[in-house]
């Protein structure tokens, strides 16, 4: 469709030209005698419009692309000192925590061989209590087991002397009972 109105437009144009001033009284800018003072008028706009656009325009679209790329560069400055920053507080961080899990590793290792020394310590003296009172019960033994074979002698001296009278039907002689009874643990010693 644009085709045609294209061509439509471009042929009418060439039939006013070709036609010359008589057919072309309704289109006065396409009449050759008057082309002279429209071409004046077209320099003339062109340089007014040009030195508008010089002197106003152009300068203050420069000036606010100027100020723009200013503020670009500032932040790109900005954004490169806080990267630098923040990659100095991340050193300084990870230096941070380097150091503070080797102070906890020294600490751990301290506290380890501090508890490993006072549970030394402990089992050593449970140890000297342990022995103590191993002596202290094994003396408490030997007491008890020399006062338990005191009263053995004492009643198998009662009961030697109960059965030698009981056998004998008489009085015994209690020395020569107890002085049997003594011989007779010496050998079981």
């Amino acid at each position: 469709m644009r085709m045609p109105l294209i061509a439509v437009i471009f042929s009418s144009l060439a039939v006013a030209v070709l036609a010359g001033p008589a057919e072309a009284a309704g289109l006065p800018q396409l009449d050759a005698s008057k082309f002279a003072p429209q071409v004046i008028w077209l320099v003339i706009s062109f340089v007014a419009l040009y030195i508008l656009m010089a002197r106003g325009l152009l300068p203050k679209i420069a000036q606010v692309l100027e100020e723009r790329q200013n503020r670009i560069d500032d932040n790109l400055g900005k954004a490169e000192s806080l990267k630098a920053e923040a990659e100095t507080a991340a050193e300084t961080f990870e230096a941070a925590m380097a150091e503070a899990l080797a102070k906890g590793h020294d600490v751990v290792t301290e506290v380890r061989n501090r508890v490993s020394e006072e549970s030394s310590q402990r089992n050593a003296e449970l140890s000297e209590a342990i022995a103590e009172r191993t002596q202290q019960a094994e003396a408490n033994i030997a007491a008890a087991k020399a006062k338990a074979l005191e009263s053995i002698r004492d009643v198998a001296v009662e009961a030697a002397a109960a059965a030698a009278a009981k056998l004998s039907g008489g009085p015994v002689d209690d020395q020569a009972i107890a002085a049997a009874v003594d011989g007779s643990l010496k050998e079981t010693k």
